[in-house]
């Protein structure tokens, strides 16, 4: 992803689901304008799911995602219906794919079942048209023809219109901040940063933090003490990398509010207050807990790596007590969290918030606690009060 790329995180998920043979390939690519999945007779021709991000108009920025049969068979059909299953996840908007010609069967109804039990708003798109003369378009169906492009810009525009409905503007900082303050923000260079660029929370605060006609002033955690000297007035509000909360933490005078980009973006993700619950429970793991450290993009893990490394180490040092540390990364997050004490989540800048609020709820819903890097690191070096005071409502879920 280059620096002008909107990250999957803040597109809208767009997923196609349905039978095999009903035509969802083929209407991706007439929707999309491109030839972006393969097209047979043959039923199931589409194994995996298939990822397309790009520009739709009038939508903007969208993800694509074209899905396996819903009605797959056999042992592999049943692996293609569980991925189909867990796309669910992070789909903003579902569009059905019915063949006009056979109409609604369990398996249609079966998937509509999903999208409630998801809140996912959905379209019901009747393919095929073609070879059938019935014209259908009310507020959540229409009927089209991938082959003939009929109606296809029509479904686009109600595509549009459903998210429309749906969309709330959600900012990182900008929030919280005036026009003309000064924000200090702390970027450790070390082993396990990215060579030559910025991580994607940083980014997306910096600008958060220029939408919002506020200033921004980047250092790293040596140069942090000689940047607040030469700073004419303190600034608004430190944000730091977590990693060195505890360094940044002894720095920044207590009168100026410190955070971090993780607690930031788990507010973003919609999952800050659940986060901060589920940290309290780090001082009651007993020797052996299975914890589940988890990041929502995959990437080279490296010496130091915060996920693997340093998380563990500080986790053994808070507590004294070894745990059962397990790993996943990317679209790989366990179905089945009954075995974990704790779950502990990245900031996930990389996850859309349909996809991190689903996460939450499956631990919540498995009686297993869940938080963040930057809200454990946090808790575990005494400052989480200090760090959430920019929002006064969860100052009462403290329990240190």
């Amino acid at each position: 992803m280059s620096l002008n790329d909107t990250p999957s995180g803040e597109r809208i998920h767009i997923g196609f689901f349905g039978r095999r043979n009903a035509g969802k390939s083929s209407l991706v690519n007439a929707v999309t304008g491109q030839e972006l999945a393969v097209v047979s007779d043959v039923r199931g021709t589409t194994t995996d799911p298939v990822y397309k991000a790009m520009e739709l108009l009038p939508l903007g920025p969208v993800e694509i995602i074209d899905t396996p049969g819903f009605d797959d068979e056999g042992e592999l059909g049943k692996l293609r219906i569980n991925k189909t299953r867990q796309i669910l996840a992070k789909t903003d908007i579902a569009i059905l794919v019915v063949n006009i010609t056979q109409g609604f069967s369990q398996c249609e109804n079966d998937l509509i079942s999903l999208f409630k039990e998801h809140e996912i708003p959905y379209i019901i798109v009747y393919n095929k048209s073609d070879l059938m003369d019935r014209n259908i378009n009310s507020e959540n169906e229409i009927s089209v023809s991938a082959k003939n492009k009929t109606n296809i810009f029509e479904l686009k525009e109600k595509i549009a219109s459903f998210f429309k409905n749906y969309e709330v503007e959600r900012r990182i900082v900008g929030d919280l901040i005036d026009k003309n303050d000064l924000i200090v923000l702390v970027t450790p260079i070390d082993a396990s940063a990215p060579k030559g660029r910025m991580i994607l929370p940083q980014v997306q605060t910096l600008r958060d933090i220029l939408d919002s006609n506020a200033m921004a002033v980047f250092t790293t955690e040596f140069e942090l003490t000689e940047t607040l000297n030469k700073l004419a007035s303190p600034p608004k509000m430190v944000i730091t990398d977590s990693q060195v909360f505890a360094t940044v933490n002894k720095i920044v005078p207590e009168d100026i509010p410190l955070t971090s980009f993780s607690i930031l973006m788990a507010r973003y993700k919609g999952f800050l207050e659940t986060a901060v619950k589920g940290a309290a429970i780090i001082k009651s793991l007993e020797n052996g807990d299975k914890i589940l450290i988890s990041e929502g993009c995959t990437h080279h893990r490296q010496c130091g790596d915060i996920g693997s490394v340093k998380l563990p180490a500080l986790l053994k040092k808070f507590t004294g007590k070894s745990f059962d540390i397990e790993l996943s990364s990317g679209r790989d997050f366990p179905e089945d969290l009954s075995k974990f004490s704790l779950v502990i989540h990245c900031g996930a800048c990389m996850l859309n918030e349909k996809e991190m609020i689903y996460r939450c709820k499956s631990a919540e819903m498995q009686e297993v606690p869940f938080t963040n890097y930057g809200i454990a690191i946090a808790y575990m070096n005494g400052i989480l009060k200090r760090t959430i005071e920019i929002f006064p409502d969860l100052l009462s879920e403290i329990t240190e």
